[in-house]
């Protein structure tokens, strides 16, 4: 945990659900011309929006037969009940407020394949007195049309599946108003359809400790608001923020959610995730960048749509005079690799719109970020394709195959058949708003490094296999080539030696 992001070597930089209302969540703090109503998909896409939070599904209104009731004037009842009663029992929670014992430490703790059911208008509540509402290491619980808020989980930690167990479903759950993540992910979770809202840090943190998480379906969810602690402007360059974040996940499929309004990124895989297919997300009005994929592998991209993104922290970089590519989908050290077994063995990104983002794509590289270097912000971590790090040092590393097998690579990137569209008079910006990006840093760290000087940003600009390719531009679109100073236009970006975007339609009309 705690693992941060850099942009420079010298600086620290469908279970698609159609609902009726829209949300009326508020925006999050600092953003500015938020939309108002719930989305609606354009072009191709035809997708529907996962708008849950205004009108929750609601539970059953009876004690289903068989089914433990749980009272909610009996302080502590629910974590009773489940001590008292064998594993594989469905427990009913009446309307309500229910309470947990008044110590931080009293939350449930379910037994394999129990049941957790809540009535219209049950809540459980944590009243800024508990930590996590439901934890412990039993399998394939499942929680239901419950309520869970008011929870304090410290920094990291979440509130629901506090310890990352396996095999958990949560379904037509709101969870809002927690410190920490209001919820975690273990192995072979489902999380469907539920509100994740106004929670401290994260909507949800997909870790644990010691392992990866497999198998894991996010579908349906509607996640706003989250990280209301602002957290990397009290930990600046932390990496700990956002509306879900996932730590090396191997297989994933992210479809049909709507997130939204978050501070900081929508979506975050950091560290040696593996396997995703994040498509047909509406993923608008997020502080920072929609999609951040980072030192992680394997992906596809698609049907969805990216809008009206990164304008508060894009626009922050610009007024600093940062001249960095900050983009809405931002692949940082991240490609497709044939050794590691997925459904793909390249990053495809494709039928996706974008559109009034702060930027679009950036396909970055830091040259002095591998296995084994001071400059690797994800300390003692190194690729899957070497375990132990202490093997990527010198003289081992600067040939074959350590050289390739240190580095997290840019690679196998394949980027096509998207929709582009910029108006600047809606994104309210002159500069630095308007970028397609492929560069890296010139390598200076550490002295021992095989990777100085500019051979990263050759690699990830003419080597490694990444392309644009038949997409539609509408707007005034730049693009930058191998690093910062090299910012061309479109001619330049489809002519020798970059050759990219070949097939693509570019047409400068502001907004189409």
């Amino acid at each position: 945990m705690g693992i941060k992001r850099r942009h420079w070597a010298w600086a620290a930089a469908p279970l698609a659900l159609a609902l009726l209302a829209t949300t009326g969540c508020a925006g999050t703090q600092g953003a500015q011309a938020r939309p108002t109503t719930a989305p609606t998909t354009s072009g191709a896409l035809s997708t529907s929006v996962a708008r849950v939070c205004a009108k929750p599904a609601a539970g059953p209104a009876k004690a289903p037969a068989g089914a433990v009731t749980v009272d909610p004037a009996v302080v502590g009842d629910l974590a009773a009940q489940t001590k008292s009663n064998p594993p594989n029992t469905t427990f009913w929670l009446r309307p309500g407020d229910h309470r947990l014992d008044p110590d931080r430490y009293a939350q449930v703790i379910p037994k394999e394949g129990d049941r957790y059911l809540g009535a219209p208008g049950a809540v459980l509540d944590g009243r800024q007195k508990n930590q996590y509402a439901f934890g412990g290491t039993a399998r394939n619980v499942t929680i239901r049309y419950l309520t869970v808020q008011g929870f304090v989980a410290p920094q990291n930690e979440g509130v629901v599946n506090h310890d990352s167990a396996d095999g958990w479903v949560v379904e037509h759950a709101t969870i809002r108003n927690n410190s920490g993540a209001g919820l975690m992910a273990g192995a072979h979770q489902r999380v469907r359809a539920n509100c994740l809202r106004d929670n401290g840090q994260y909507g949800m943190n997909a870790y644990t400790t010691g392992g990866r998480v497999g198998d894991l379906v996010v579908e349906g969810n509607e996640i706003v608001g989250n990280n209301t602690g602002d957290w990397e402007r009290r930990q600046p360059g932390c990496g700990c923020t956002g509306g879900v974040k996932f730590w090396a996940v191997n297989g994933a499929d992210i479809r049909g959610n709507w997130v939204h309004d978050n501070r900081g990124t929508g979506l975050w895989a950091d560290t040696n995730n593996n396997d995703f297919r994040i498509e047909n997300n509406v993923i608008e009005a997020n502080d920072g960048a929609a999609l951040i994929y980072e030192t992680s592998y394997n992906a596809v991209i698609r049907n969805n749509t990216i809008r009206r993104n990164n304008w508060v922290e894009g626009r922050k970089a610009a007024d600093r005079g940062d001249n960095f590519p900050f983009a809405t989908v931002y692949l940082s050290e991240s490609g497709g690799e044939p050794r590691i077994r997925a459904r793909t063995d390249k990053i495809e990104i494709y039928r996706n719109v974008l559109e009034n983002n702060w930027s679009g794509i950036t396909l970055w590289e830091n040259a002095d970020r591998f296995c084994n270097s001071p400059a690797n912000t994800s300390s003692g971590v190194c690729t899957l394709l070497v375990r132990d790090t202490d093997r990527c040092a010198e003289p081992a590393i600067a040939g074959a195959p350590l050289y390739a097998d240190c580095r997290w690579k840019t690679q196998r990137v394949d980027i096509h058949g998207n929709r582009f569209v910029l108006d600047k008079s809606v994104v309210t910006c002159a500069a630095k708003c308007d970028r397609m990006a492929v560069l890296a840093n010139y390598g200076t760290y550490p002295d021992w490094s095989p990777y100085k000087g500019d051979r990263v940003a050759e690699a990830i600009t003419s080597k490694q296999h990444n392309r644009w390719h038949d997409n539609v531009y509408i707007g005034p679109w730049k693009f930058v080539a191998h690093d910062p100073s090299q910012v061309l236009d479109s001619g330049q970006w489809q002519g020798t030696p970059y050759q990219q975007d070949a097939g693509s339609t570019l047409d400068p009309r502001a907004g189409g």
